[in-house]
């Protein structure tokens, strides 16, 4: 079992949205880098654990737990030309963007940026490496047992202060 950190700006997909889908599953669209697009492709499988964190709002961070759903298979929205997502050179035939399928599991406290950050223990989480900017990064499983312990405690005051 692998473990991933996955990015969504909470307007394109949140986690509540994600929790009121059917089988509180959604598709994972839009991701439009080839590193990302990879550990879909070739790294996840059914049943992965998931950090499903908001990005691009007042307070990033994880905000809830969900599985990886499917396999990867072609993104519908890179042959759709109305789409924010279109990708010309894709065709149905040579697609070149996939996405999985994400079932949330549940919500859990916001787990702020700052907090990750803050905590020593997870200086190798690549989210927090310099210029890492992948909507999608692995998650290694002591990485994962530890950020699973801090949801499981309530913020404080300083865990939630913005930090460089």
């Amino acid at each position: 079992m692998r473990y991933w950190l996955m990015k969504s700006e909470p307007e394109e997909v949140s986690i509540d949205d994600a929790l009121a889908a059917p089988d509180s599953t959604v598709a994972w669209t839009g991701v439009r880098n080839y590193q990302a697009r990879n550990f879909m492709r070739d790294a996840m499988h059914v049943g992965d654990g998931v950090l499903f964190y908001h990005s691009g709002c007042a307070v990033p961070g994880i905000v809830g737990l969900a599985e990886v759903a499917s396999t990867a298979y072609p993104d519908p929205t890179q042959f759709d030309p109305a789409s924010h997502y279109h990708d010309p050179k894709a065709t149905p035939e040579t697609p070149r963007w996939q996405m999985v399928d994400i079932r949330a599991l549940r919500k859990t406290r916001v787990l702020p940026l700052a907090e990750l950050r803050a905590d020593p223990e997870l200086a190798g989480l690549m989210i927090l490496q310099r210029g890492s900017r992948l909507s999608i990064t692995p998650v290694e499983a002591a990485d994962w047992r530890h950020i699973l312990r801090l949801l499981d405690r309530p913020a404080t005051a300083a865990d939630t202060r913005s930090k460089p």
